[in-house]
């Protein structure tokens, strides 16, 4: 029987929701204080049976990304399970760079198949560490926000606070 490691924190977007397992890497994260919604987004395999509440480096982290150090989450340890592509994806979202974002097209580039757009949405729609695998930070070739599991004013929200530290 596994347990998780689990954290509620409150910030200016809402209430953010960190489950990460016994070192303390995240496995999901996201603006809901619905411990069945987070656990939701883990992969099966690493799904934690039972959850102990902690105070986690990764919370920390995510205060300090809200009062102004939007680099402060690239540090925090993640762990996900999918395909290479996804792997090699979520990877990825951890270089763009804060205030900078990138086209689906772009993204899906970056990953060396430029025309796997498709692809490269749903590597983001299936990151389950979201702000600490930003793919808040992957927009529509328009310029518009598109999706977001956890909302598009979350996004917005996000993506505004970054261009002002940027």
């Amino acid at each position: 029987m596994t347990t998780g490691l689990i954290q509620t924190i409150d910030t200016p977007d809402g209430a953010f929701t960190i489950v990460a397992d016994s070192d303390g890497r995240v496995l999901a994260s996201g603006w809901t204080d619905d411990r069945d919604r987070a656990l939701a987004r883990i992969h099966g395999s690493l799904r934690p049976q039972s959850l102990a509440p902690a105070s986690l480096t990764a919370a920390d982290a995510a205060a300090s990304y809200y009062a102004g150090d939007v680099t402060g989450i690239d540090e925090v340890a993640v762990r996900q399970v999918g395909t290479e592509m996804q792997l090699t994806g979520w990877q990825a979202l951890r270089r763009i760079d804060p205030g900078e974002p990138l086209s689906y097209t772009a993204f899906a580039a970056a990953l060396g198949s430029p025309r796997a757009v498709r692809a490269a949405a749903s590597i983001c729609a299936r990151n389950a560490p979201a702000l600490f695998v930003p793919c808040h930070r992957v927009l529509r070739g328009d310029g518009s926000l598109g999706g977001f599991a956890w909302g598009v004013e979350v996004k917005r929200s996000l993506l505004d606070r970054e261009a002002r530290v940027a």
